[in-house]
């Protein structure tokens, strides 16, 4: 499976106000996630693969690294079983780094909203903007990201350029 979304990530000192506001805004929460992203060392793009409590997939996107919302091309793949795959996948290339992260997830239509805790990072909140079937198409997305940093109160200056994977690679040099 395959789509674009647009994305932000920015710094958030108070997941609590934020969660608030989502819920004041009928958000449907779906839980929180244990997610341990393990990326993989690949020649395009990031591959990561994601066991969650709720969330597991092979995931492979390309995007650029900016501190404003930023357009990801996505591919999506649901795997049984996620250990074997890890073993095959680290063999062949061989592990980046692993995120480890506490992710409240939300949803309003089809923005997904995360509120996460990540080790060794600190606290961060995600908006993405999803077109599963191009439908929405890329200027909406721009828009929706747009409305809900507004909505969430997330300053420019919040706003992170780089994934959690490079914050982590830039910690341990």
């Amino acid at each position: 499976m395959s789509w674009t979304n647009v994305e932000i990530k920015a710094r958030c000192a108070n997941i609590a106000a934020l969660r608030k506001i989502l819920e004041e805004y009928d958000a449907d929460y779906k839980g929180e996630d244990h997610q341990i992203d393990t990326y993989f060392e690949v020649p395009k793009g990031r591959l990561k693969l994601r066991e969650g409590t709720i969330e597991n997939a092979l995931i492979h996107y390309n995007r650029g690294n900016q501190a404003a919302p930023k357009v990801s091309s996505i591919t999506y793949y649901k795997p049984n079983e996620s250990a074997a795959l890890k073993a095959t996948l680290e063999a062949a290339l061989g592990i980046k780094v692993v995120v480890d992260k506490k992710r409240q997830i939300f949803f309003i239509d089809t923005v997904k909203f995360h509120l996460d805790r990540v080790e060794g990072l600190g606290t961060f909140v995600e908006i993405e903007a999803i077109d599963e079937d191009g439908s929405i198409g890329q200027t909406k997305l721009q828009e929706q990201c747009h409305a809900y940093m507004n909505i969430l109160n997330i300053k420019k200056d919040d706003l992170l350029a780089v994934s959690y994977s490079d914050m982590l690679l830039d910690l341990i040099g």
